[in-house]
């Protein structure tokens, strides 16, 4: 299975790119740029265009053996001198969008066919481009180092289009979360990993197969490395140690029965396995998004006030829905609902041949329910690594 490349890579790079063309003056074909992830990224350049004080270009967006619907979309980059040297006036009023570094300054915009944000809770603030947190990193990163390579100590407006990004838009969750005219820039990594069904089940179970052969004492399970640090910091667990099942919890919980395992500790954000709690064995959102549906009846529950429950349900995260509950006083009630639904559903699944427990947090709330045998398995697991 071969690795693809997010937007906020192919973003970067064109941005890298066509500020090393307009400070430069040189021409070129290629730009290499490097990865949250570790893994280096050589994308081509498409469409090349300069003006007197502006560059742009493209890069295609590849997403390698990910089934992707901006797969081969190009992702443009303009690049334009607003000042040669920077105004110090203007420094203190800079918005979160401008950052100053070697008295560089470099502003980020979304253009034609990216989204614009209208509801909180999202990464961006409203009225802000959906152009993520890691994206504008990697792009500021990227064009501070062509500054610093020329010598350039002045001010750049990099503006990021997706020119088929508004019909794109149309087959994502982006209107349902608040994001109007585009599709978002996003990635963590700057890498998209494979996410064939068939492929990624079979990587799940030879990771599976491994650890038991390695005489693991339990299967510790998680979506993926969102939580890395919270589950670091809080429990000293290193969560790259544990088996990703990405979306597919029933199946990684059949895989570990059939192994033979004795015990199975599923670690995750709410984001993901509040779904559980309605029985969703896989979590993608093709599957379906009843995040906010089962906060809200799990709410109920608990006599969270009715105008509360309203209001989750027009959340678009779980994390803005956590804090209506703690507003109302009744968080705990209600996720302490949510983890006897999910435990219902993971035994039944599990059919007793397998010891469970969960942990459910959230990154700005920490843990947020836990049922099981949490630390003994932990204990156990930490110790094996040893």
């Amino acid at each position: 299975m071969q690795y693809g490349f997010t937007t906020g890579s192919c973003s970067a790079a064109a941005a890298k790119a066509a500020a090393y063309m307009l400070l430069t003056g040189k021409e070129i074909e290629k730009i290499t740029i490097q990865t949250p992830k570790g893994i280096p990224y050589e994308a081509e350049l498409y469409s090349v265009e300069r003006g007197e004080s502006r560059v742009s270009c493209a890069v295609k967006k590849d997403s390698g053996d990910d089934p992707d619907i901006t797969n081969g979309t190009l992702v443009f980059a303009e690049v334009e001198i607003l000042s040669q040297e920077p105004d110090p006036a203007e420094a203190p009023g800079m918005n979160p969008d401008e950052v100053l570094q070697d008295d560089a300054r470099v502003k980020i915009e979304g253009g034609t066919g990216v989204g614009i944000v209208t509801k909180p809770g999202l990464d961006q603030p409203v009225g802000n481009a959906a152009i993520n947190r890691v994206p504008r990193e990697m792009i500021t990163g990227e064009v501070l180092d062509v500054c610093r390579l020329t010598d350039f100590a002045g001010d750049l407006l990099v503006t990021i289009s997706v020119p088929e990004g508004e019909e794109l838009a149309k087959q994502t969750f982006n209107p349902r979360l608040g994001i109007e005219g585009g599709i978002s820039i996003l990635g963590t990594s700057g890498v998209v990993e494979p996410m064939s069904s068939q492929a990624l089940l079979d990587t799940i179970y030879v990771e599976l197969r491994q650890k038991k052969a390695e005489g693991y004492p339990v299967a510790m399970v998680s979506p993926g490395n969102y939580g890395l640090e919270f589950m670091q910091r809080t429990y000293g667990y290193d969560l790259d140690q544990s088996v990703k099942c990405s979306n597919f919890i029933g199946d990684t919980l059949d895989m570990a029965v059939e192994l033979g395992f004795e015990r199975l500790l599923l670690t995750g954000h709410i984001g993901k396995l509040v779904k559980l709690s309605g029985g969703m064995m896989n979590t993608h959102s093709r599957e379906g998004d009843c995040r906010m549906e089962l906060l809200a009846a799990a709410a109920i529950r608990a006599d969270t006030p009715v105008e509360t429950v309203r209001e989750i349900l027009d959340c678009v995260t779980t994390e803005e829905a956590v804090k209506l509950l703690i507003r109302a006083g009744t968080e705990a009630e209600t996720l302490a609902y949510v983890m006897e639904r999910i435990r219902f559903y993971v035994e039944r699944r599990t059919a007793g041949k397998l010891e469970t427990a969960c942990i459910m947090y959230a990154n700005e709330f920490g843990e947020l329910g836990r049922y099981g045998e949490v630390d003994e398995f932990l204990r156990l697991a930490k110790e094996h690594n040893i």
